[in-house]
């Protein structure tokens, strides 16, 4: 009895060590026999189990297993409630096929699949009974135009996502296509070298350039490379279906791209470009672009030189390039500038004709009255038209002598009214000439200075007066400017204290203040007198210097300026004495 207990302890304990049987796991059973309708197998189990035959037929309707095989199943039901087990077959095998399937993904092999139909966005595969979804990007490397075509076929994919939790497989044929490409590209890609010239078919254009089949090879010509000239799209050289010849620029075989070139066939022509067009040399070209800036003009097969709209008409620095030139016109030009590094050449169409400046300073000199009419008023002058359609200024400074009287005179002219004025100068190089009207006329203030020189004293009427300066009207259109400095050798903080309008006043004549074309006025200098001992000094030196030049002697160490001392200077000393007294 002891035994027999210690046994069935034995067999207990093993049986809870056991893992337990549950639904989905995948066992191995043998095949016990085959019936009509059903295969029996036993998986070690209670009893024996039935499965399906059609679970055991393959892909060509052809029976897979024979009496004896072992198989995997999956176990669905352990106890159905009439004391068998149910297994699968076909659950095994879409098991086995996601294990296949993960495998291949991680592996980055590929599968061998059958489109079985169309949904949104795509196409269903079926991979050994496993139902993968196919994007409609991915079926090709180009895009498809029948989609019927493509079901119910075989192809070769790669698995490129696999989610089990959610039942999701993502399959791509166009991986496949593309891997099997880059091998072939590979391939040709090892009889190339940078630097080769090789024949290609065009195969596409784009805007920024072509595709040249180069025999299992596309490369890319870009646009820039295929003319020294410029051109706007490359359908201006080439034609799809073409046979061209190019030079092979770069190779990555990483990416397995290649970059073409079709001007470097041939040489460049910027090379020595200054020496065959130096700076104003005239040439003739034709005009291939008009743009808002002005115009291109191709002065040889690939070369291009810009006429900037500032040069092409000599009085109309923003003229219309389309009122100018036409497009395909044949012009003669300039070269201004030439910068070979940039491969950019300035042209000018204007310098091939007379520069109207250079004509009016042949024709005419500074200090010549001309004739013109008024062309536009600005607050800074008048522009008057000359001859050759060229524009000379006036400045308002050179309108009228005063200030005053130059705004008074701008607000009486308006344009197209004739005008004659001064040529003040004319400069060629900068196209300008510069104006005057006031010349027409003396300067007032300069007859004033000729009857009152410098230190005479005049008299005048305040007619304006501010805390800083006071001007005195000396005579009609003349005035002169009192500043507080100038007042009083005592220190003034406020003209207004000492004058008022309509006083008169008495002053010295000290000079000009060209900026306000006034006369310079001084009370100070007027009302200053010299110490009875500078006066004496002065007195004897004056005599002594009238002795000296009398006799024509002169004493050791003394100069020859002192002989020629006159008593203005020696008056001028005096008033500077006083006034370093005064400091």
């Amino acid at each position: 009895m002891s035994n027999m207990a210690d046994n069935f302890a034995q067999l207990f304990e093993s049986s809870l060590n056991e893992t337990p049987m549950l639904p989905g796991a995948i066992i191995t059973a043998t095949v016990e026999r085959i019936e009509d309708k059903h295969v029996v197998v036993d998986a070690g189990l209670k009893s024996e189990s039935y499965i399906a035959i059609e679970q055991f037929y393959d892909e060509s309707g052809k029976l897979e297993i024979k009496v004896g095989d072992e198989v995997k199943v999956a176990l669905e039901v352990l106890e159905d409630g009439f004391g068998s087990t149910r297994l699968s077959r076909e659950r095994a095998k879409r098991l086995e096929s996601w294990s296949h399937l993960e495998s291949a993904y991680e592996s980055k092999e590929t599968i061998k699949g059958v489109i079985i139909g169309r949904v949104k966005g795509g196409f269903t595969v079926e991979i050994n009974k496993v139902r993968a979804f196919l994007p409609g990007s991915l079926v090709d490397v180009k895009p498809i135009r029948d989609p019927e075509a493509f079901e119910g076929k075989e192809f070769e994919f790669k698995v490129i996502k696999v989610d089990p939790k959610r039942n999701n497989i993502v399959v791509s044929r166009r991986a496949v296509l593309e891997a099997e490409t880059n091998v072939e590209r590979a391939a040709v890609l090892e009889n190339i070298n940078e630097g080769d010239e090789i024949k290609g078919v065009v195969k596409n254009l784009t805007d920024y350039g072509a595709f040249i089949d180069l025999g299992g090879v596309d490369g890319l010509l870009h646009i820039t490379d295929m003319s020294w000239k410029r051109i706007k799209h490359p359908s201006e050289i080439l034609t799809i279906g073409d046979e061209i010849k190019v030079k092979v620029l770069k190779i990555d075989r990483d990416n397995v791209r290649v970059s073409l070139g079709l001007k470097q066939l041939g040489g460049d022509p910027w090379q020595d470009i200054s020496q065959r067009y130096p700076v104003s040399s005239k040439i003739s070209g034709r005009v291939t672009n008009i743009t808002d800036y002005g115009c291109f003009v191709e002065i040889e097969e690939g070369i291009e030189g810009l006429v900037h709209v500032s040069e092409m008409d000599w009085t109309n620095k923003n003229v219309n390039p389309n009122k100018v030139i036409h497009l395909g016109q044949e012009v003669e030009v300039m070269v201004l500038d030439v910068d070979a590094e940039r491969r950019r050449i300035s042209l000018g169409i204007k310098q091939c004709t007379s520069n109207p400046w250079a004509a009016f300073a042949e024709n005419h000199q500074k200090s010549e009255q001309v004739k013109g009419k008024i062309k536009s008023i600005t607050d800074f002058g008048i522009f008057l038209e000359l001859d050759g359609g060229i524009d000379g200024l006036i400045y308002l400074s050179d309108i009228a002598w005063s200030e005053t009287e130059a705004q008074d005179t701008l607000r009486k002219y308006q344009k197209g009214d004739e005008l004659e004025a001064i040529i003040l100068a004319i400069d060629v190089e900068r196209e300008r000439i510069a104006l005057g009207l006031k010349q027409l006329a003396e300067d007032p203030l300069a007859n004033f200075l000729i009857e009152n020189e410098k230190g005479t004293v005049v008299t005048g009427t305040v007619v304006e007066v501010d805390q800083k300066q006071a001007i005195i009207e000396l005579a009609e259109g003349i005035r002169g400017v009192l500043r507080a400095a100038e007042l009083s050798a005592d220190k003034i903080d406020d003209v207004r204290t000492k004058l008022q309008l309509g006083d008169s006043v008495e002053a010295k004549v000290m000079g000009t203040d060209r900026k306000i074309h006034a006369i310079t006025l001084s009370v100070k200098a007027k009302d200053a007198k010299a110490p009875a001992k500078k006066a004496a000094k002065a007195t004897k030196a004056a005599a002594t210097a009238g002795t000296a030049a009398a006799t024509g002697k002169k004493k050791k160490g003394s100069s020859e300026s002192q002989l020629k001392t006159t008593f203005g200077d020696l008056f001028k000393d005096h008033i500077n004495g006083d006034d370093k007294e005064d400091k």
